[in-house]
């Protein structure tokens, strides 16, 4: 089991190699840079890329979290690999009265296909049902999207259903949304 967040250092040490930080401004240069290297990579299926075009738009985005007041603010994570930037990992759309989140995530083309997201959601899921008290965890992905989608159904995720045009894409085009659920008794 992952070490669950460390409320003083504001991080979870999901293993040797993975940390999960909360994000600060002074990550808004890592994160653009990256933007910023991958756009056709990244904005294939992120639609913040295409509007993130200054360092200064990341920074905005970062206060717009870091500004939001504690009791409201959702976590959201910057993910180190050995130590390097490697992308992002955060709840959104969180309703505490029905104990349900959401779970989004974005990786670096560089450091695909090392189990970075897959060990990174297993803290997070484990956060978001023994500290956070969430009964729901969902996962939307973009259904041409085939390594993001694998990553729900590799940790056990109930596959629910399409939200038609579901999100808007650079270029002004949609693409329909796989949404994948898990409960807390179904861990």
């Amino acid at each position: 089991m992952p070490d669950i967040y460390d409320e003083k250092m504001k991080t979870i040490r999901v293993n040797d190699q993975i940390e999960l930080r909360e994000i600060a401004l002074s990550d808004a240069m890592d994160i653009f840079k990256t933007i910023d290297a991958q756009r056709y990579y990244l904005g294939k299926w992120l639609p913040f890329v295409e509007t993130t075009r200054k360092v200064e738009d990341t920074e905005a985005f970062i206060r717009s979290i870091l500004e939001t007041p504690p009791k409201f603010r959702e976590y959201t994570f910057v993910i180190h690999y050995n130590r390097g930037f490697a992308g992002l990992i955060g709840f959104k759309s969180t309703d505490q009265t029905n104990r349900k989140t959401e779970i989004g995530y974005w990786l670096s083309e560089r450091y695909q296909k090392n189990g970075i997201i897959t060990e990174s959601l297993k803290s997070l899921m484990a956060l978001a049902y023994n500290e956070l008290n969430m009964n729901r965890i969902q996962i939307k992905c973009a259904v041409g999207n085939s390594p993001s989608n694998n990553i729900p159904k590799r940790l056990g995720f109930k596959f629910e259903g399409f939200e038609r045009d579901g999100e808007l894409l650079s270029g002004d085009v949609y693409t329909d949304i796989a949404v994948y659920s898990k409960l807390k008794n179904d861990e």
